[in-house]
C-alpha cells in the first residue's frame, strides 16, 4: 500500500496477496474467450464456473442466481432498468421507491426511470440514517412495482433492518433489490433464506480486485440486458466474461467468510472500530454521526466510523479540507461518498438526516479493514486533532 495508514475501506479497499496471487494464476492458465469450443477457451470458461460455484454457496444462493458484472453501479442499474424493460410492453410505467439515503448509481438509475414516465418516491430517515418503516409501508401501495434500498449506507453506516423491509415488501407483492455493496464481507449474507429479490455487491470494497461486482437473482424475476452481445452470462450481460477478476472477486469472498468464521459471525474489524472510537470521541468537537455501535451493534456496519467534526470555537469545519490535512500527514480518510460527483461540500445523506447544511460539510469517514492493526491505529486521535490544528491555521 506504499506509507501512510490507509482507513478507506469504504471507498475501496487493497487486494489481498491471496487476491492478487488468483488474479495472476487465471491470467496465466485461463487467458482464452470462455466462450469459444477449443480447448484454452474451455479452461477459460471451467475457472469462470469454478469461481461462480465458489461464490454461490458463500452468498447462500445458487450458482445460476450469480451474474458477473463490472461492479456494484452496473449491477445496481441492471437491477433497476432491467426489472422495468422485462416488464409487459403494454404495461403502464409504475414508482420505484427508494430511500433518502441512497448511493449515487442508484439515484441515477432511478432518473432514467423517471425518463421512461416512472414516479420515484423517496423513504425518509431518522437522525441516525434508518428508514421511516411505516412510510414505507405506505408507499408500498399500487402504483409501486419495485423497492430499491441501500442495505449498508456508505457515508454514515447505517445497516437498515433488510428482513422487516423484506417482509413488508412480500406483504404488498413489491420485488425489493437491495444494495448491498457496502455489507458483502462484513456480515454473513444467505441469499436464499433473506426476503430480498436482487442484491448487488462489488468485489474492490472487500479486498478483491477493481473492475467486478455481482447481482443476485432470485427465481421469477424477469431482467432485461443492458448490454447487448454474445449472450454471456445467461443472456444479461453481453461481452466476453473477466476470468482473471471472477476468480479474485471468488477468492476474496472466501477469505471474508473465513474471518467471519473464525469470529463467530462478526467482522474482526469491529473490536478495532470500537476501540478507536472511544479514544476518538474523547477529542472535544468530535461527535459521532450514525447509529452508535455501543448502544445499537447491529445497526452500524461493523468496520466503519462517521464524525462530525467542529473546530476551538465550536463551529464546523470543513470535512474535505480536514481530509486533505489528514492525508499530509499519512493518513487516508474520507468525506462523503467517493462516488459523489456533487460540487457541494455539504452531505445530501447528512442533510436527509436531519442535519443543517455547515454540520452537513463537517463529516469525516474512517473505515477499516483485516489489513490494520490496534498498534497502527494508536496515532490516529493525535493526527486527527494536529490536522485539525493545522486547518484552523490556515482557515481561522
Amino acid at each position: 500500500m506504499g506509507p501512510g495508514l490507509y482507513l478507506d475501506a469504504c471507498a475501496t479497499s487493497p487486494p489481498a496477496t491471496a487476491v492478487l496471487a488468483a488474479v495472476a494464476a487465471a491470467q496465466a492458465d485461463a487467458w482464452a474467450n470462455p466462450s469459444s469450443l477449443h480447448g484454452p477457451g474451455l479452461a477459460a470458461a471451467e475457472r469462470l464456473e469454478r469461481a461462480r460455484e465458489q461464490i454461490a454457496p458463500l452468498l447462500g444462493c445458487r450458482r445460476g442466481r450469480v451474474v458477473f458484472t463490472s461492479g456494484g453501479s452496473e449491477s445496481i442499474h441492471l437491477a433497476l432498468l432491467g426489472y422495468a424493460a422485462a416488464l409487459p410492453p403494454d404495461a403502464a410505467p409504475g414508482r420505484l421507491v427508494i430511500s433518502a439515503v441512497e448511493h449515487p448509481a442508484t439515484l441515477a438509475a432511478a432518473r432514467q426511470l423517471q425518463r421512461q414516465g416512472w414516479q420515484v418516491a423517496e423513504v425518509p430517515v431518522d437522525r441516525q440514517g434508518l428508514l421511516d418503516l411505516g412510510v414505507l409501508a405506505e408507499l408500498l401501495a399500487p402504483p409501486t412495482r419495485l423497492a430499491s434500498l441501500i442495505w449498508g449506507q456508505s457515508e454514515v453506516g447505517a445497516v437498515q433492518p433488510i428482513e422487516p423491509i423484506g417482509a413488508l415488501c412480500r406483504a404488498a407483492g413489491v420485488p425489493l433489490h437491495v444494495d448491498a455493496v457496502q455489507v458483502l464481507g462484513h456480515q454473513p449474507v444467505d441469499f436464499d433464506a433473506l426476503p430480498v429479490d436482487l442484491l448487488s455487491g462489488a468485489a474492490h470494497k472487500l479486498q478483491g480486485p477493481r473492475g467486478i461486482g455481482l447481482l443476485l437473482a432470485a427465481p421469477g424475476i424477469g431482467l432485461q440486458p443492458l448490454i447487448g452481445g454474445g449472450g454471456q452470462e445467461g443472456g444479461l450481460r453481453g461481452g466476453t466474461e473477466p476470468v482473471p477478476l471472477a476468480a479474485g472477486l471468488a477468492t476474496a469472498l472466501q477469505l471474508a467468510s473465513d474471518r467471519l468464521s473464525a469470529a463467530g459471525g462478526l467482522d474482526p474489524s469491529v473490536g478495532l472500530r470500537d476501540r478507536l472510537l472511544e479514544r476518538l470521541l474523547e477529542l472535544r468537537g468530535v461527535r459521532l454521526s450514525g447509529p452508535d455501535p455501543r448502544h445499537h451493534p447491529a445497526a452500524r456496519l461493523p468496520h466503519h466510523l462517521s464524525l462530525l467534526i467542529s473546530g476551538a470555537s465550536g463551529a464546523p469545519l470543513s470535512g474535505r479540507a480536514l481530509v486533505r490535512e489528514l492525508a499530509a500527514l499519512g493518513v487516508a480518510a474520507s468525506s462523503g461518498s467517493a462516488c459523489s460527483s456533487s460540487g457541494s461540500s455539504a452531505s445530501p445523506v447528512l442533510m436527509a438526516m436531519g442535519f443543517a447544511e455547515q454540520e452537513a460539510g463537517s463529516s469525516l469517514r474512517l473505515s477499516l479493514g483485516p489489513w490494520l492493526r490496534d498498534h497502527e491505529l494508536e496515532p490516529v486521535p493525535a493526527l486527527l486533532w494536529e490536522a485539525r490544528r493545522r486547518l484552523e491555521r490556515r482557515e481561522p
